[in-house]
């Protein structure tokens, strides 16, 4: 009777120190971890949140410019690598001009000679690229400080951020209130929702700037990179990158990824509009109707470490952009980023929708309320 009790004893020790054990890894582990990512000039302090799924995927977001710093993905054998270009540091970011990673705004993409009427005002904005405004101008969402806050998810883990943009900031109208969340799901998804509302009539474009590449950040260019995207109409440019108005048929051009294509395979063609781009940098109409629902907007494949991403949206567009402006400069980890060596897919309208009424509407109004919604799933074979 006493060994039994003894060994009853023991058991219920054990399993006791077994549950201590996982209760402390949980808590040693928890889905999300805040840090300090350094101090503005003007001793704001920022902050690097790190997202945690049950597979081991991590997502990397800083609330300055609500920006994706890292995202760590596993390939055929389950070796993760981070997929995203990016950068060291804080002060990198303050003084960064590509757009790493970041949630962009008021406007994704090009407004023409940086003006636009609404309501019969014209209005000027800020401009930063040549004669026309880009990505929301000098200070646009991507240089802002976000509000930030952990929330609970059904589907993984949340991090929600909010940001009030002032009436005539970069030259908008509107005092405009803007919400975005990033959730990482188990089911290995990066998911970023957005929602926005005004107190006066204004134009809104946002969207995500992350530059992958599937190989890894770093890791050499992405022309052997397919991709599939679900479109069979693009937006041609001018020479300044503003749509022409028209919507041209992809058949029989170096712009059908209508079934998967190596994006190098006709990158180099003698084509107008790639010397226009110097590469890719266009806008692709998606296949889809007003008011659908989520739908598949793009994939890409990596052959040599397996990793696939799939890119879902709410979007009537989606820009694909082929790291035409990289130019040689280090990265995280003192990585070099060359010409090519990464890939976007920007989920958006049109670029300067706000001056082709034909084009879907970016308008919003008061009481009305903006809801987007942005998915990168990710897997491996």
């Amino acid at each position: 009777m006493k060994f039994r009790v003894v060994a009853i004893a023991l058991v219920a020790g054990l399993i006791l120190s077994v549950a201590g054990h996982w209760a402390n890894k949980v808590e040693a582990n928890p889905m999300t971890k805040k840090q300090s990512f350094g101090k503005l000039t003007d001793g704001t302090e920022i902050y690097l949140y790190t997202l945690t799924n049950k597979n081991g995927m991590e997502a990397d977001i800083t609330n300055f410019g609500g920006t994706l710093v890292a995202l760590k993905v596993p390939d055929r054998n389950g070796k993760f690598a981070d997929v995203v270009l990016g950068l060291d540091t804080l002060p990198d970011y303050v003084s960064g001009t590509n757009y790493f990673g970041a949630t962009v705004g008021r406007y994704g993409n090009r407004i023409a000679h940086g003006k636009f009427t609404l309501d019969g005002v014209e209005y000027t904005l800020a401009k930063n690229d040549g004669e026309n405004s880009l990505h929301g101008g000098i200070k646009g969402f991507n240089k802002v400080v976000w509000t930030a806050k952990e929330i609970p998810s059904k589907d993984g883990s949340s991090l929600q951020l909010n940001y009030l943009s002032k009436y005539g900031e970069e030259g908008y109208p509107g005092n405009l209130s803007v919400q975005v969340v990033y959730t990482l799901t188990d089911h290995n998804e990066l998911q970023i929702d957005y929602s926005a509302s005004t107190d006066k009539d204004t134009v809104l474009n946002l969207t995500h700037h992350s530059y992958f590449n599937l190989k890894g950040q770093g890791e050499g260019d992405i022309l052997e990179h397919k991709l599939t995207l679900n479109a069979d109409r693009f937006t041609p440019v001018d020479g300044g990158l503003i749509p022409t108005g028209e919507l041209r048929s992809v058949k029989g051009t170096p712009f059908d990824f209508t079934t998967p294509v190596a994006i190098g395979a006709r990158i180099n063609q003698d084509d107008e509009q790639l010397k226009l781009g110097k590469g890719y940098d266009h806008n692709w109409v998606l296949n889809r109707k007003a008011g659908d629902a989520l739908s598949l907007a793009a994939k890409v494949e990596e052959p040599t470490t397996g990793r696939a991403m799939e890119v879902w949206t709410t979007e009537p567009g989606i820009q694909f952009y082929t790291g035409n402006f990289l130019d040689g400069k280090s990265g995280k980890g003192g990585k070099i980023y060359n010409f090519r060596n990464a890939l976007c897919l920007e989920t958006q309208h049109y670029p300067d929708s706000p001056n082709h009424p034909a084009f879907p509407t970016t308008e919003l109004k008061p009481g009305g309320h903006l809801h987007s919604k942005t998915v990168y799933r990710f897997s491996a074979k």
